[in-house]
């Protein structure tokens, strides 16, 4: 298999960052997590799992960038100091030879522009923070892009069931795919026992179960009702943080995932597809955005000419896309109230 050191390093990495956050999320507290400038929470976690998975890459691969959420820029505040303080606990816990410059040049590490040429990873350290602010879902999602294409992804769970059809069983899955050569999942708890994954068969819109965003500022909830009517969905939907969204398609415990435009002018964030996209088309499955375009990870950190993204079994993407567009054009007919 190609990329086998990269995989092994990417693994590595993303078990020891969800290892960090399932800690952090045990025992968070209000001084554990505040707000960044455009008011979007972020937590000791978020900071301490970014240096450790990029420090693991470092070590290996010193010359490959990253694109990574967070920046340490307020982490050298004074104002901050006791936030860092418990981030550089919950890190060293884990590696214990990092000390705080080292934690902070980690972070800093996640600056790059990214773009069409060569390769670089980029790195979500938590996806879905407000779930894990919760106590619910969230991910680590680690992606490598060469050349503009996305060729491996690693998505760490710590609070997804391993068993989709056993939900009080063990908890904490990491799921992870190579171009080419399929996706699988494993239990956190031994990376040994990995298993290949792929999504449902289910070519009947109305059997689809539908999985979207907890958060109403993440996905037009309403559009989406709309788009369930279309498609007379009889199965009951559910809603998650972060892309175990994907990784609930990926094992067939979902259908269809939309994530609709709520305010024009929003550009999708790279780190925050790149993993779940790998993992869910080779589990079988298509991704594009809300009019069927291909996603397009060349453009630098976001998917600038994409609009939203619709993802789905192979089986139902071109009735659902249909619905989609249909239902942008009764959603643009509508008369505000």
């Amino acid at each position: 298999m190609p990329y086998e050191q990269e995989l092994a390093i990417a693994l590595e990495a993303v078990r020891q960052a969800s290892a960090l956050c399932s800690t952090a999320q045990a025992g968070l507290t209000s001084s554990e997590h505040m707000d960044k400038a455009d008011k979007s929470p972020v937590t000791v976690a978020d900071y301490g799992a970014q240096a450790l998975v990029l420090n693991t890459l470092a070590k290996t691969f010193p010359n490959d960038p990253a694109v990574g959420e967070e920046d340490a820029g307020d982490l050298r505040k004074e104002e901050n100091s006791i936030l860092f303080s418990k981030i550089v606990s919950y890190v060293q816990e884990i590696d214990p030879s990092m000390n705080e410059a080292t934690i902070l040049a980690s972070i800093d590490r996640g600056a790059h522009s990214g773009g069409a040429d060569g390769r670089f990873w980029t790195l979500d350290p938590i996806d879905g923070t407000k779930g894990f602010l919760r106590g619910q879902q969230y991910a680590v999602a680690l992606a490598l892009i060469e050349d503009g294409e996305v060729v491996l992804g690693a998505l760490g769970c710590p609070n997804l069931p391993v068993d989709p059809s056993n939900p009080e069983g063990e908890k904490g899955c990491l799921l992870y795919a190579v171009k080419g050569h399929g996706a699988f999942q494993a239990p956190l708890s031994d990376l040994s026992k990995a298993v290949a994954v792929s999504c449902d068969t289910v070519s009947e819109a109305s059997q689809a179960v539908f999985c979207e965003s907890v958060e109403s500022g993440h996905t037009a909830h309403g559009r989406s009702a709309v788009i369930s009517e279309l498609l007379e969905s009889q199965a009951t939907p559910f809603r998650m943080d972060s892309q175990c969204k994907y990784a609930a398609l990926s094992r067939g415990q979902a259908s269809i995932y939309l994530r609709l435009p709520t305010r024009p002018g929003y550009e999708e964030k790279i780190w925050d597809h790149a993993a779940g996209f790998i993992v869910l088309t080779e589990a079988g499955g298509k991704v594009a955005d809300t009019f069927g375009k291909p996603l397009d990870f060349s453009l630098g950190q976001t998917l600038r000419l994409n609009k939203g993204i619709v993802a789905t079994s192979a089986g139902l993407f071109d009735s659902v896309i249909e619905a989609v567009v249909k239902s942008g054009q009764i959603d643009s007919q509508r008369t505000p109230s």
